[in-house]
């Protein structure tokens, strides 16, 4: 009987923290930290993790905007196909930091959305 409660204890911790929403305050100290190594910064998981985070709130925000449309609805914006969206990782962090220190806390996916949104409105 206790076998199957330690499996679940382990399963639960083993759990990738990635599966819990990043605000944009922990993004950016994230960003910070990696800059504050320098060269060294190339070798940390954290880039992945980040770029990670950058390309679920991308999916996340693409799949809205499909369900959106088949829905009926005007999409809430109008952004380029897939892959030509022109944002570089400096763009994405300039995006972050304008964000009011009282905001910080949302997710980088509604973060995401919500620079999309006002970048590309439909015409």
């Amino acid at each position: 009987m206790r076998l199957p409660v330690l499996t679940l204890v382990i399963a639960a911790l083993a759990m990738p923290a990635a599966a819990q929403a990043m605000t944009v305050r922990e993004f950016l100290a994230k960003t910070d930290a990696l800059k504050a190594q320098g060269l060294l910064a190339m070798t940390s998981p954290d880039i992945g993790l980040l770029r990670d985070e950058i390309k679920s709130a991308g999916a996340t925000y693409r799949a809205g905007l499909a369900r959106e449309i088949a829905a009926g609805r005007k999409p809430s914006s109008c952004p380029p196909p897939v892959g030509q969206v022109k944002m570089t990782s400096d763009d994405i962090i300039k995006e972050f930091r304008a964000i009011p220190e009282a905001r910080r806390n949302q997710s980088v996916t509604s973060a995401w959305a919500a620079i999309m949104t006002r970048r590309h409105p439909c015409r």
